[in-house]
């Protein structure tokens, strides 16, 4: 009963917290100027990749390298083939084309880079470093763009509330948001491993399903509340965004803690897998501007796929 109770208050958190990052959120980007797209590939992606960061951040500096690179890769191939799924599958996501054009192959060329670095066996503090060089350059990149780009008309037709006071208050709105997230995550990965620990899974397919899935669960909350309220630029963003904050800046932070040793063989399979769904992300948007509910339960069965061999291993 009380692994349950922590899965339900778990799931309660995750829907609060869901929505109120989601909300204000939007808030910030009628106060601030800056369109849905932006503000999910940045305050909303960076939010909901916190417990991502400080998991992987742990386990480098408790010795387990292999947590914190498979914690990364198992998040980013369950946000495109589990989150952008099941919301495809909710309601079809339409996309702006800058996302189509600038920020998914940025997502694509992120997943191509961990290859190359990890090849060695090793992730080092200086390659830690460059990764990090690497996400602030980017963020601040699509903040300049931004500026510089219209407002959508949805956004410019409401009325930005005026003053400092309105900003801070959504800015802190979204930062409850987050914590409220990362507690209802944390509660439910704890009842699930409890409950799959008493029914024999094994610490391996835990750690490659619950923890990586969990990690991944403000991610999918934040997601399909923002795909209910039609907000489709904020769940693209979000999962693009997450990507892109997980192999860059969780990484780095990670490999700048503690150098992050690893045999290539022993995760190129899940490099590749990461690889895969972020290719294919690229012509499912490009073909229309949308994520159809098809394209949809494709990304859902080839995850599915993916965990079932992963169980079978």
């Amino acid at each position: 009963m009380y692994d349950f109770t922590l899965i339900l208050l778990g799931t309660g958190l995750l829907y609060f917290g869901g929505e109120l990052l989601v909300t204000h959120s939007a808030r910030l980007a009628r106060i601030w100027g800056l369109s849905s797209l932006t503000i999910g590939l940045t305050v909303v992606a960076f939010g909901t990749s916190s417990p991502e960061l400080a998991a992987s951040i742990t386990a480098a500096l408790k010795g387990q390298p292999a947590l914190a690179i498979g914690n990364v890769v198992g998040s980013n191939i369950a946000n495109i083939g589990l989150i952008l799924g099941l919301c495809a599958l909710l309601r079809p996501l339409t996309v702006e084309w800058s996302l189509v054009k600038r920020e998914t192959p940025i997502l694509i060329a992120s997943a191509i880079l961990l290859a190359p670095l990890l090849w060695d066996g090793v992730l080092t503090r200086f390659e830690g470093l460059v990764l990090i060089v690497l996400i602030v350059a980017y963020t601040v990149y699509i903040l300049r763009l931004s500026r510089k780009e219209p407002l959508e008309p949805s956004l410019s037709r409401e009325a930005a509330p005026s003053g400092g006071g309105s900003a801070w208050f959504a800015l802190a709105g979204a930062g409850v948001g987050v914590v409220v997230l990362a507690g209802g995550a944390n509660l439910l990965v704890e009842g699930g491993a409890n409950i799959a620990r008493a029914f024999g899974v094994s610490e391996k397919v835990i750690g490659l399903t619950l923890v990586a899935v969990g990690t991944s669960l403000p991610e999918l909350a934040s997601s399909i509340i923002a795909a209910l309220k039609k907000e489709s630029d904020i769940v693209l963003g979000n999962i693009v965004g997450s990507n892109i904050f997980n192999s860059l800046c969780i990484l780095g932070a990670a490999a700048l803690a503690s150098p992050l040793e690893m045999q290539w063989a022993a995760i190129q399979y899940d490099c590749f897998v990461m690889l895969a769904f972020s290719l294919a992300l690229w012509p499912c948007l490009y073909t229309g501007q949308r994520l159809s509910r098809l394209e949809g339960s494709l990304f859902l069965i080839a995850y599915a796929t993916y965990v079932g061999y992963l169980y079978a291993g």
